[in-house]
């Protein structure tokens, strides 16, 4: 059998398959189907530091390979994650805790509050479906600077990854900007910003008018945008947006990822991500490949 292991920020996971934030809630409803140790981690549905209702329904609608959302960061705030959820968590797996806020001043509150309990602390600074905050901080570059700056001050053990948005004019400069603000890591992409509109009513569907859009339809883009970012900086790169399977992940692992983030298909199957560890075990054995580490920025341009 392959070795899986991959090594993120110094801690080791047992594989590079992390099921994406705010699609695998704290990971007791898909324990329930499987055991979710077998996870390299769990990035968590997003937290604040107060509870949030989220948007107004309906926040979710399908359209051709990708779904749109605007939950809006519904979650129970974070002193409930720490005191229902977290070590539960902890005794399955590695913890990868998303965080985010409305100001600056709420970023560095939490990770304060979460320093050397979690293995990770995933800084969302790009999340397009809530009315304000978190969007506007991931856009520019001296924005990213300046929140990863403001976090890393209030972390003294935790390792920080930073969740880059998509919806900027270079992803380049902005994965430089987390670097250079004390990033330890990088998460990308988020979600792209969409709309649908019912023809019939003419209005959009989602009562936030727009939200994200992922799924497997983002692939490419998403793909590319690893790549580029992972040319930009030095730190580990973590790729998501549209795995659907073993081999989407080691695209994204070629392109520069040392691990992965799988998020809407566990909406589509809830076994996917050990369907995706098996699968990147058979297709490393398949292929004789003893590290799956080695094929991180393997790739070879044409």
């Amino acid at each position: 059998m392959a070795d899986l292991r991959v090594t993120l920020c110094g801690v080791e996971l047992k594989n590079p398959v992390i099921p994406a934030s705010g699609t695998f809630g704290f990971g007791r409803e898909y324990d329930e189907l499987y055991d979710i140790s077998c996870l390299g981690g769990i990035s968590t549905k997003g937290l604040t530091p107060e509870p949030r209702l989220g948007n107004p329904v309906p926040r979710i609608a399908e359209s051709r390979g990708v779904i749109l959302n605007a939950v809006g960061l519904q979650n129970p705030g974070v002193d409930s994650f720490i005191k229902n959820d977290l070590k539960w968590l902890k005794s399955k797996t590695r913890v990868v805790a998303n965080v985010a806020g409305r100001t600056l001043e709420d970023y560095g509150e939490i990770c304060k509050k979460l320093d050397g309990l979690v293995d990770f602390i995933e800084l969302n600074i790009s999340c397009p479906n809530v009315r304000s905050g978190g969007m506007a901080l991931g856009i520019k570059p001296e924005n990213v600077r300046e929140v990863t700056a403001l976090a890393k001050k209030n972390l003294k053990k935790t390792p920080l990854i930073v969740k880059l948005s998509p919806n900027v004019e270079s992803i380049a400069t902005n994965a430089r900007a987390a670097e250079e603000g004390g990033a330890d890591c990088i998460s990308l992409i988020n979600t792209l910003t969409g709309m649908a509109i019912d023809i019939e009513k003419r209005t959009p569907i989602i009562a936030n008018n727009t939200g994200g859009v992922s799924g497997a339809g983002v692939k490419p883009v998403a793909v590319r945008m690893v790549y580029e970012a992972s040319k930009a900086v030095t730190i580990p790169v973590i790729g998501m947006g549209g795995i659907t399977c073993a081999e989407d992940a080691i695209e994204f692992l070629l392109a520069g990822a040392t691990a992965v983030q799988v998020g809407t298909q566990n909406f589509t199957d809830p076994f996917a991500c050990p369907k995706i560890i098996k699968g990147l075990n058979d297709w490393c054995d398949s292929r004789g490949v003893q590290r799956l580490s080695s094929l991180t920025g393997a790739l070879r341009l044409n």
